[in-house]
């Protein structure tokens, strides 16, 4: 059986560990591996590591930092092929959507690289008689990491670039679930020349996350997760006074109006609601149709999902996998049961979908509700499955109220051919990211990542310039020179003459 141990001063962990988790094969239901957790002994090794490496990173010049940069790139690039298969055999996702994965991952690293124009201050001259005023950028120290199973390859790389970047040493809690990527992202990194401890992965449950959470040397959080473990990774961070970023979940609308192409529409509800399984916090599970037009979508996309292969992601054509584990396609199917008991119609039942892979794995076909209530627990709760609900309400006014009254703020999107019913909903909606008949508006490297309200606690987003200004803080200069008259002992309050 392979052994997954953690990644700590630039070396595999050689410690025994005393206890393990299993990591499976959702496409065949079978152990694939034994992951190490870490105790407090790992925790204290991992942060002692970025400690002693954090100095003379910090003091690294940008140049320098640049260019380990511009070669892990390029490494990733040349290997990505293996991040895919990795991602693919832990996740479960299909190839296609995990090349789609590192290819995002790829923009997030190259903003990073451009790290000497991002790390800029500001200059003001004779602010004073011969005084100057300048602000610069500082890291942090060591910062924590904490990211979930969904995206194994590209969440660790909305962080960990910039963080090193801006001259960090990080700390990696990749998910149990399926860690092998965060290893091999960080072999490229000492590859590419990353000095030993600027980047540890420190494998684990809670144990792992409540150690870098309390630790007095990690000054700052970075955490993608539920909703629920995101406001305790807050509130415990900044309760250790830290800085946090805490990324929760999401319930994404689709608002269809009825001048919209109702083809664009179901496809797109097809895709981003059942792509990775579900299993993204940029998933589309709510489509709300503005009547007339309920019918005719909801017949579209039946069509669509019944064309659609599940299956083992390594077996050609197939278009959607299992997913994680059993425990959570099992969680995901009760919210398939508890549909048809609150009386909601269930148009598509995925439990009895055909499947191209091992009758073991962790399966739950693409499934499809129509007429859904907002008091049913599918559209209360941020399911993370092949589960799409529809609602139906009569007007653009009251689709609008229902995203806006929702706890989450993460994505959505509208479809319409009706520029100003657009523009105005871009405007009026209360979430982060918005699509205007793009329906997963994720967005590219050189913007950030972050939802509202429930979706995100903490006031900075990921990646992009949001990134580089949470992993520094700023330091305000005041210099005077080459001035031999001070004017003696004064104790009033600075003045700017």
């Amino acid at each position: 059986m392979r052994a997954i141990s953690h990644w700590i001063d630039g070396k595999p962990w050689s410690g025994l560990a005393e206890r393990t988790g299993d990591v499976f094969d959702p496409a065949t239901g079978q152990v694939a591996a034994h992951v190490d957790f870490a105790g407090t002994k790992e925790i204290e090794a991992a942060v002692a590591a970025a400690r002693a490496a954090f100095p003379g990173w910090r003091d690294a010049s940008l140049a320098k930092r640049s260019t380990v940069l511009f070669g892990f790139r390029e490494l990733l690039n040349a290997r990505k092929g293996e991040l895919v298969e990795l991602v693919t055999a832990e996740h479960g996702k299909v190839l296609d959507d995990a090349a789609g994965e590192v290819q995002r991952a790829l923009e997030a690293v190259e903003f990073a690289c451009a790290v000497p124009a991002l790390l800029k201050g500001g200059f003001s001259e004779n602010v004073s008689s011969r005084v100057d005023v300048y602000s610069i950028r500082q890291p942090l120290g060591v910062v924590g990491v904490i990211s979930p199973f969904n995206f194994p390859a590209m969440v660790p790389l909305w962080f960990v670039p910039n963080a090193i970047a801006c001259g960090n040493a990080v700390v990696l809690k990749p998910s149990e679930k399926d860690p092998s990527a965060s290893v091999f992202i960080a072999e490229l990194f000492a590859e590419a020349g990353l000095p030993d401890g600027v980047l540890n992965v420190l494998h684990g449950d809670k144990v792992a996350v409540d150690g870098l959470l309390e630790h007095p040397d990690v000054r700052s959080i970075s955490f993608v997760g539920s909703t629920p473990i995101a406001r305790y990774v807050y509130e415990t961070g900044t309760r250790h006074g830290k800085r946090v970023q805490a990324l929760g979940g999401a319930k994404n609308h689709m608002v269809v109006l009825p001048d919209s192409d109702l083809d664009l529409a179901a496809d797109a509800a097809v895709s981003a609601g059942f792509g990775s399984a579900g299993e993204r916090c940029m998933a589309v599970s709510v489509v709300v149709a503005v009547d007339p037009i309920g019918d005719d979508l909801v017949a579209r996309i039946r069509e669509r999902i019944a064309n659609l292969k599940v299956g083992d992601g390594r077996r050609p054509g197939c278009e959607m996998g299992p997913l994680v584990t059993g425990a959570h396609r099992d969680k995901v199917t009760s919210y398939v049961d508890a549909g048809v008991d609150a009386g909601a119609d269930l148009v598509v039942d995925g439990r009895g979908h055909e499947i191209d892979g091992e009758p073991d794995g962790f399966w739950l076909g693409p499934t499809l509700f129509d007429r859904v209530e907002p008091a049913m627990s599918l559209y209360t709760d941020e399911i993370f499955g092949p589960v799409l609900s529809v609602v139906r309400v009569e007007s653009y006014a009251d689709a609008l109220e229902m995203v806006n009254a929702n706890q989450y703020g993460n994505g959505t999107a509208i479809f319409t051919n009706d520029g100003g019913a657009a523009r105005r909903f871009q405007n009026e909606v209360e979430v982060g990211m918005v699509g205007v008949n793009v329906p997963i508006p994720v967005p590219v490297g050189y913007y950030s990542f972050g939802g509202w309200k429930d979706s995100l606690f903490g006031d900075t987003h990921a990646y992009g310039p949001d990134g580089i200004h949470f992993f520094t803080r700023t330091k305000v200069v005041t210099s005077r020179w080459l001035d031999p008259s001070h004017g003696g002992v004064n104790l009033g309050f600075p003045r700017n003459t």
